[in-house]
């Protein structure tokens, strides 16, 4: 079958809500703050079951997102879109789809990461995060270059921290720590945590557990699923995050891909 684009929302959320903490990226970038900068693919003839591509076009860097267990359709439907595809992107994709592009593209392994949902709510409700501060757009200088020195490489859009949903924590004045999210939305209530870093001389002394705890109180309020994205080999922080409720969901591969 032929893939077809997707531009009815209803439709596009009833696909992705039968797994939603694998899809709250997508569902999350169904809100307008996100919707001009994404297309959506599947199979013509679509079903309850039909897998679901997304190319999130907002940052520099586009981004292909597919998550699915069933393998086969999924990798029938990559297969099918390669020709429309970015000459150059990220990719998040289910174990096994990555060889759908190997023919047509050049892929780049960044890892295996895990998706994890927080499950436990009440963990993160309890944290003491007396010390943290909310982050906004005034603060955006500040926090560019603090990721610059404590994250180099790491996904920010500057725009997110007009959610409101960014918390750091100071000591002497400066930021030690901070979380906050790739994608939050009240409408859809979902959100994504990300950006969540400390630096160099203020690790492992809970701070990063804190802001991120208080991100999550905050996204509570609105959100009924929450959720992030972390390497499986950092085991320091899927600890913190096992301590604030959450639980691994899924995993996925990371490439940068290029067309040959």
């Amino acid at each position: 079958m032929a893939p077809v684009c997707l531009h009815n929302k209803a439709t596009i959320e009833k696909l992705l809500r039968r797994e939603v903490y694998l899809q709250l990226y997508g569902i999350g970038d169904l809100d307008d703050f996100f919707w001009p900068y994404t297309t959506w693919y599947a199979e013509s003839g679509l079903a309850e079951s039909s897998p679901i591509a997304l190319v999130y076009t907002g940052m520099s860097l586009p981004t292909l997102l597919i998550f699915s267990a069933r393998t086969q359709e999924a990798s029938q439907l990559l297969a099918s879109i390669a020709h429309l595809l970015p000459q150059h992107f990220h990719a998040h994709l289910s174990a096994g789809l990555e060889a759908a592009l190997l023919k047509t593209h050049h892929l780049d392994s960044h890892g295996t990461y895990l998706k994890m949902g927080l499950l436990n709510k009440v963990a993160a409700e309890n944290c003491d995060c007396a010390s943290t501060c909310r982050l906004g757009p005034s603060d955006a200088g500040e926090i560019t270059a603090f990721y610059a020195h404590s994250y180099p490489g790491n996904w920010f859009d500057p725009r997110m921290l007009e959610t409101g949903q960014y918390f750091g924590v100071r000591q002497n004045g400066t930021l030690a720590s901070i979380a906050g999210v790739h994608v939050y939305s009240r409408q859809y209530g979902v959100a994504a945590l990300g950006n969540i870093a400390t630096t160099h001389a203020e690790r492992n002394k809970g701070y990063a557990r804190q802001a991120t705890a208080r991100v999550c109180q905050s996204l509570l309020v609105d959100a009924s699923h929450v959720g992030l994205n972390v390497k499986a080999d950092n085991a320091a922080a899927i600890a913190c995050y096992q301590k604030l409720g959450f639980e691994t969901v899924g995993s996925y591969g990371e490439y940068m891909v290029d067309i040959q």
